[in-house]
């Protein structure tokens, strides 16, 4: 039961801590980095720019909870795509009943999936088509990659990124995101992982061969301190680099879930994914007990995500 408990509290952790920082940068998506400056984020607020109510989250939490759903059975690409078009064109797994934001590349990806094309397939490989749309709802792939080896860790992310995104881009930002969360479940001090990764995520993406130009365009990770950066220096748009960038730099510049939530939702312009991608590193780092409370408790569909969480552990625990 211990053992159970531990695993479901940071289920829980991941998927309020996505969702949360999700519907914090909800009601300012688009917003400019100026005008939130003047006018700063500093507690869950609604209406704005989709005139929704507080706790309302986005596609990025959609997603992410389609893909848990999906791994509440076993693994299957073709059950994660059907739970994406389940989504678009029917509302699972949405806030308030209907889909109010999709990406482009995404939306071109289910339908096609919706047309019978194979899940591995549809994601678009153009260099053009590296939005954050795989990266902010990658992370409960997590509780399925944990225990393997690290080909079998990048393989399977390689495949459940390439559902809408298949650039190598997208998919060693959505491996590094991976790595980093595997090891803070890990426990492991922050800084100690960014250091890690320094090393470990160079050495196996050159064993597999990967053009040396796309692993240098995450050198800022990879090679310099993120967190010595100033905010000028760090971009909050849809560009999956300039996400997980951000969302490093804001788990490594802050020490609370709050602080860190905020500080991404502040950025501007694509605040809800920075948000989420933020928020997600941030709930393993300092669980669910560290989320403020008055936000848990406006979330959408909060007793549906506690039951999400409770069936993931559940079948984590069975394997």
């Amino acid at each position: 039961m211990l053992y159970f408990n531990m695993k479901l509290e940071t289920i829980k952790s991941v998927l309020f801590g996505v969702a949360v920082g999700d519907a914090l940068g909800v009601p300012v998506e688009f917003k400019s980095r100026e005008e939130l400056r003047n006018n700063p984020v500093t507690d869950m607020i609604g209406y704005g720019t989709y005139n929704l109510p507080p706790g309302t989250w986005s596609d990025d939490s959609s997603l992410t909870f389609c893909l848990a759903e999906a791994l509440t059975q076993d693994f299957d690409l073709n059950i994660i795509g059907q739970n994406f078009v389940r989504w678009a064109y029917g509302g699972f797994w949405t806030p308030r009943g209907y889909v109010f934001d999709i990406g482009i590349t995404t939306k071109q990806a289910i339908f096609r999936l919706s047309k019978g094309e194979r899940p591995e397939l549809v994601g678009s490989f153009d260099e053009a088509s590296n939005g954050n749309g795989s990266l902010m709802r990658i992370l409960p792939l997590l509780f399925h990659v944990y225990d393997k080896p690290i080909n079998e860790r990048y393989e399977i992310t390689k495949q459940v990124s390439s559902i809408t995104h298949g650039h190598i881009r997208s998919v060693i930002a959505c491996f590094y995101y991976l790595e980093f969360a595997r090891l803070l479940v890990e426990r492991m001090d922050k800084f100690e992982i960014y250091k890690n990764l320094q090393f470990e995520i160079p050495a196996f993406l050159k064993s597999l061969s990967i053009n040396q130009k796309e692993i240098a365009l995450f050198d800022r990770l990879l090679k310099d301190n993120i967190y010595e950066k100033s905010e000028t220096e760090i971009k909050s748009g849809g560009y999956v680099i300039h996400t997980l960038e951000a969302s490093i730099w804001c788990l490594m510049t802050t020490e609370s879930y709050k602080e860190a939530v905020l500080k991404a939702v502040n950025l501007g312009e694509d605040t809800d994914t920075t948000g989420a991608v933020t928020g997600g590193l941030a709930g393993i780092l300092y669980g669910i007990g560290n989320i403020p409370d008055n936000w848990l408790r406006q979330i959408a569909r909060y007793e549906d995500i506690e039951d999400l969480a409770e069936r993931l552990a559940k079948k984590i625990i069975r394997r």
